[in-house]
């Protein structure tokens, strides 16, 4: 068998205990006289075996602690029949420690066991025999040189268990915190870039169809139509994004939070859809709802205008809100086809935000055409959205 490289740690105390095992060889200081019944090897070289074997097993005192234990508990029996060494008991105790300490967690329970069984043995069945106070001594020295280790290794053991959890519980919520950072910053930048969108969109896309449209017709009247149209949606679209700069700038309390947009704005949004050449009809009985799902209804409104500025062919926009079985309506109906002259170009996600709104709601969402024969072109397109108006479960 092979056996594992020592610690460098560990080869330091061999080496100590070797040398003042030594030492103490070479003063005559044993822990034993030549008379004593016990000493069955008397002189200086019956001692230096167990010393040597003892300091060989400290090499191995956190490589293979089993093995060391073994070794070394014959290595102190050994040492018991001779005159004795004091560095031989001290590198034995310190050997049941570490075999506790860095030793496999059932062998550390086993050696607790053993070494307490061995010091209540050792201090009755002296006293059982000899009926003399000293004998007791016996199980004093036995529990000081096996028990005392042992239980002192295993409270090391299990505060080092503890740190070593407590570090690892550490780790793990700092691992949650960093997830959730991130998807803190990934929710903020999706709720960000709605509200970007929501808030610009229509007025880019009014004055992306309105500049195509007095770009492509030679009348003047027509032109400057298109021009006031411009100069206001360009004029609101920078109010809006001062207002979304100003919310995302101010760090501190000493401001006024800028007031969310809500129902109440739905006949402005209208009448300024109709300035930019919608027919809006509005059908709005909405109530009273909370904050959350008032931005989001006002959102879904805001946003089917635009795609319906963008996209529908002329005639009819109906927006219909209503509460009925604890949830709001929203309801964005826009004639479905091509639509003549101009358009302004769509990514998408306008669709994808006031899904997103609805979802974070536990609401549902749809939009998508629908079959109407009373349609010049037979379909409209619907948007309609379902608020719960009490927390319910995200979607």
């Amino acid at each position: 068998m092979v056996l594992p490289r020592p610690r460098r740690f560990d080869v330091y105390i061999a080496v100590g205990g070797l040398l003042g095992g030594l030492l103490l060889v070479g003063i005559g200081l044993g822990s034993r006289t030549r008379s004593d019944p016990i000493t069955l090897f008397d002189g200086p070289w019956p001692i230096l075996v167990p010393l040597g074997v003892m300091a060989c097993c400290e090499l191995l005192r956190q490589a293979a602690p089993r093995t060391a234990l073994l070794t070394g508990s014959v290595a102190i029996s050994a040492d018991v029949v001779t005159q004795g060494n004091l560095a031989t008991v001290l590198m034995f105790t310190d050997i049941v420690y570490a075999a506790v300490l860095y030793g496999p967690l059932a062998s550390a329970r086993r050696i607790q066991w053993i070494t307490g069984l061995l010091t209540v043995t050792a201090t009755l069945l002296p006293f059982a025999v000899w009926r003399k106070p000293e004998a007791l001594l016996i199980g004093v020295v036995v529990g000081v040189v096996a028990y005392g280790p042992a239980s002192t290794g295993w409270i090391v053991r299990n505060h080092r268990d503890a740190a070593e959890a407590a570090r690892l519980r550490a780790e793990q919520t700092a691992l949650l915190a960093e997830m959730d950072r991130a998807q803190a910053v990934v929710a903020e930048r999706s709720r960000m870039a709605r509200e970007l969108h929501d808030m610009v969109a229509n007025h880019l896309s009014a004055i992306a169809i309105h500049s195509t449209a007095a770009l492509s017709l030679d009348d003047p009247k027509t032109s400057q139509e298109a021009l006031s149209v411009i100069r206001e949606n360009s004029v609101e679209g920078l109010a809006e994004m001062r207002r979304l700069i100003g919310i995302l700038r101010d760090a501190g309390g000493d401001k006024e939070p800028v007031a969310a947009p809500t129902l109440d704005g739905l006949d402005a949004l209208a009448a300024g859809a109709r300035t930019n050449g919608l027919d809006v009809h509005l059908d709005a009985d909405p109530g009273t709802v909370p904050t959350p799902v008032e931005l989001a209804a006002y959102r879904i409104v805001q946003e089917s205008l635009t795609n319906a500025l963008k996209h529908a062919s002329p005639g009819r926009v109906t927006v219909a809100l209503a509460q009925r079985d604890g949830s709001l309506t929203v309801a964005v109906t826009s004639p479905f086809g091509d639509r003549d002259g101009p358009r302004a170009p769509g990514s998408g996600a306008g669709l994808v935000g006031m899904r997103e709104r609805v979802a974070l709601l536990g609401g549902d969402f749809e939009a998508g055409p629908v079959e109407d024969p009373d349609s010049a072109a037979g379909k409209i397109w619907v948007v309609r959205a379902t608020l719960p108006l009490t927390e319910g479960d995200p979607a």
